[in-house]
């Protein structure tokens, strides 16, 4: 979280990470430009593809993450579309959960459409669901570890087991639980990917993703990274670089080729609250479940979606998975009872004074909005059910102000509900 990736510059002696504002570098020699670009030597070409300050971003994640290197990308979208990118080709299928992000579900379901490859969307909290809807062609199971909005929680480890029965990686988003909270990866996870957007930069201030291998997945009968590729002449990727293979092939083709970079200010941003990760998530933990057991207790609260509670159907699993807190992000419906709770929502959001309505959560601050209208509102009335989305849910992603003031602040916009 402070050291990996980073020897201070003996020349320099700059203790804080440089930040490498570069597009380019420049070669020693011509031989060295050609060893680079025949991906025969490693260096630095263009920030397209990697950058000395994005590279510490990339260590340090990997270390925390227990796996084997990173690739940090433009966001967590580029996250998820590009490692899927690397393991998938035209006619590829996927097996998701259904409880995601309401824009990784517009990917899944439309965006990779239009590439060729299919999508079967599972309930990720039912694991018998999963083993059933592989097929032959399918290239990656797909999961996060705290569903979004519901807060469902998978049984990594079985995942983990059909994941390596089946020799399919299992692809794991833990953007809400941060390597501080579950390691993936000790459960059988294949890669791990996060919004560094969220609770790794932590102040709502940069916008990036990561793509942590775990270096432990036999890829050598994978079509798209054992078979030949036409972009370097015929180069094996796993031949070349083993367990390097995906990381390398999403470095060196998917992301040089879809553009999905980081910027290097972007990297060095995240790094800075990459370096408060565990202090931050301690005090974030403690004030959601304070948050959710108010709401639990609230007359005008019909039900609360926080696996720290133990009302919570998947309460066993995040003790199991998430030992130190089930994460900062919760939602909650209004009382059915309520006469339009639609406009009670809409009363409760414009009543509160501490929590910022906007679409995005992990931030230091509170937030909060309403994923039927807005996260989720490009989905069909199918897809909502089905992600067990309601028309009174709020979403709440608790920052890290004094719990007392952020109780006095929800219990008066209850009030106006």
């Amino acid at each position: 979280m402070l050291h990996a990736g980073q020897i201070p510059d003996p020349f320099v002696g700059s203790r804080a990470v440089p930040l490498y504002q570069t597009t380019s570098y420049v070669f020693k020699s011509a031989d060295e430009a050609a060893h680079l670009f025949e991906l025969k030597q490693y260096g630095n070409i263009y920030s397209r593809i990697s950058n000395p300050t994005t590279a510490v971003l990339e260590e340090r994640v990997a270390s925390l993450e227990g796996g084997t290197g990173a690739v940090a990308v433009a966001s967590g979208m580029a996250a998820e579309f590009g490692t899927f990118m690397t393991l998938c080709s035209p006619g590829d299928h996927i097996v998701a959960s259904n409880q995601l992000y309401g824009g990784s579900m517009t990917m899944l379901a439309h965006t990779f459409k239009k590439l060729g490859i299919e999508v079967t969307f599972v309930d990720p909290g039912n694991t018998d669901e999963w083993e059933p809807a592989i097929q032959k062609n399918t290239r990656a199971l797909f999961v996060e570890t705290i569903g979004n909005p519901i807060n469902s929680i998978p049984d990594l480890s079985a995942l983990g087991k059909i994941s390596k029965y089946h020799t399919i990686p299992l692809v794991v988003d833990s953007t809400f639980a941060t390597p501080y909270l579950c390691r993936p990866i000790e459960w059988g996870a294949t890669i791990v990917t996060h919004s560094a957007t969220k609770f790794i930069g932590g102040h709502g201030t940069s916008i990036g993703g990561i793509v942590v291998d775990s270096g432990d997945f036999d890829f050598s009968g994978f079509p798209t990274i054992a078979d030949p590729s036409p972009s370097y002449h015929g180069m094996r990727f796993f031949d070349t670089f083993g367990h390097y293979a995906f990381l390398t092939k999403l470095r060196a083709e998917t992301i040089r080729d879809t553009g999905a970079c980081i910027s290097p200010t972007n990297s060095f941003n995240l790094i800075q609250g990459l370096e408060t990760l565990s202090v931050r998530m301690d005090r974030h933990v403690a004030n959601a479940l304070a948050v959710a057991t108010f709401l639990e207790q609230h007359p005008k609260v019909q039900k609360v979606h926080y696996a720290g509670l133990e009302s919570h159907p998947h309460h066993d699993r995040a003790k199991k998975y998430l030992p130190k807190g089930a994460g900062a992000v919760m939602s909650f419906e209004l009382s059915d009872t309520l006469p339009n709770v639609r406009e009670s929502g809409k009363n409760f959001i414009e009543g509160l004074e501490l929590f910022s309505h906007l679409a995005n959560v992990g931030d230091a601050k509170s937030l909060v909005i309403h994923p039927a209208s807005t996260t989720h509102q490009q989905m069909s009335d199918e897809e909502l059910i089905a992600g067990r989305i309601t028309p009174g849910m709020i979403r709440l992603s608790i920052g890290l102000e004094t719990t007392d003031d952020l109780l006095w602040d929800l219990d008066k916009a209850l009030e106006l509900a």
